[in-house]
């Protein structure tokens, strides 16, 4: 049966491919779930309705993270934290610290798009990567200062 993929399937193609499977494979796994569509007639059409919304839908919203990325770029947060010697933090800022500190200068950046590699765990100025889209990125410049 040939059938056009409606998602990245690993080991049997990617989304919008058309391939060849066994009936009962398209049948009992990859239809139900809505992870595939018959390529004859009506599954085209349907393929070819879904992927126009798709990208009107994506190219929305990377119109909006590009904004929200030049707006990003010219924010800088102050978190106060309480320090020992050698300016060592208890504790640790991290993405959630980061997220509530942006919340309340008015910007909504969920948490796991902000790409800590560890929590900040020093005094100092930091640059951290947001990435808001798959190709649009911004920077925050984040002050950790002592209490």
């Amino acid at each position: 049966m040939e059938i056009i993929l409606l998602e990245d399937i690993e080991g049997l193609g990617k989304r919008g491919q058309t391939v060849k499977v066994a009936d009962g494979y398209a049948r009992n796994f990859l239809l139900p779930l809505g992870k595939a569509t018959v390529s004859g007639g009506a599954g085209a059409r349907v393929f070819q309705e879904q992927e126009k919304r798709r990208k009107a839908r994506d190219s929305k919203m990377h119109k909006d993270a590009e904004t929200l990325a030049a707006e990003l770029d010219k924010v800088s947060c102050t978190i106060a934290v309480k320090a020992g010697e050698d300016d060592r933090l208890f504790g640790a800022v991290t993405a959630a610290d980061i997220s509530e500190l942006l919340k309340k200068q008015g910007f909504q950046v969920d948490k796991r798009k902000i790409l800590l590699e560890e929590p900040l765990k020093a005094l100092g100025v930091y640059n951290v990567p947001i990435k808001l889209f798959q190709d649009v990125d911004a920077r925050v410049k984040v002050w950790v200062v002592s209490e």
